[in-house]
């Protein structure tokens, strides 16, 4: 990985979209820092459209999208995107399953709740477990003493053991039934609305993350940003991105945006 303070000026000024995962990429201890916030709204007033990917649940999502200076974003993992146009006062909600699929989901999920709660002791139903639309969320270290690695891993077994997707973030694993991920849905998200290939305009596109959940995305950007923390999971990563901040959380989402506005 190579410092972003190496990223190229040709490279910087054909970025027009920058997605970024929220819990430890924008945030720091669960906290969003306003030098966070501030620089998505740096991005947007230079013309840069901003787009969250994130595990959280759709309640939030329906929130960052109305409130935030941001241009969509890619929910609980892939499972949707929300678009808020605010010309015509409209959420526009597009979900990967139908709402059939997605009850029938839900009780299943809802079965294997009490088996990982009963096996692995010490994890817990994440907070806001009630506002999510179509995963499981699984708390190891957010609002619960912090698991070891081995727990973590019996967690994801538990899931896939039901034929269920399993992705670790740094706070929750997350699991679903479904064939998306955070890459798939964004790949949506740019053809209906923005009317783009994702394929065909990666150069324009710049990814930050911190954890294994944005593997996907990693291997997919070229120009792929690890905030700092990212060296943590290092060795559960099967692609590393390109580069690395030299801060964490969202300290470090802002020193690549500062990269990014250089003159």
């Amino acid at each position: 990985m190579k410092p972003i303070q190496n990223f190229s000026s040709t490279s910087k000024y054909q970025i027009k979209y920058v997605l970024t995962d929220i819990d430890d990429t924008l945030t720091n201890d669960g906290y969003l820092p306003a030098i966070a916030y501030s620089a998505m709204e740096h991005l947007q007033q230079a013309g840069i459209k901003v787009i969250p990917i994130t595990g959280r649940p759709a309640g939030w999502c329906d929130h960052i999208a109305r409130m935030w200076p941001v241009d969509g974003l890619v929910g609980e993992n892939g499972a949707f995107y929300f678009y808020y146009d605010h010309v015509q006062h409209k959420m526009i909600r597009r979900f990967w399953r139908t709402e059939k699929q997605r009850r029938i989901d839900r009780q299943k999920l809802t079965q294997l709740q009490g088996l990982i709660l009963s096996k692995v002791p010490g994890c817990a139903i994440s907070a806001d477990q009630q506002y999510r639309e179509a995963d499981l969320a699984i708390d190891f270290c957010e609002d619960v003493p912090a698991l070891s690695k081995v727990e973590v891993d019996q967690i994801v077994q538990l899931f896939q053991e039901t034929g269920a997707v399993a992705k670790v973030s740094s706070i929750h694993v997350n699991g679903w039934f479904g064939d998306y991920d955070k890459l798939a849905m964004t790949k949506c998200l740019f053809k209906e609305i923005f009317q783009l290939d994702l394929g065909s305009n990666k150069e324009s596109v710049i990814f930050s993350g911190d954890s294994p959940n944005d593997a996907p995305m990693f291997a997919y950007f070229p120009h792929a940003v690890g905030v700092a923390n990212i060296l943590h999971f290092l060795d559960d990563l099967p692609t590393k991105p390109t580069w690395v901040t030299r801060k964490e959380g969202g300290y470090g989402f802002a020193e690549m945006v500062d990269v990014l506005l250089a003159d």
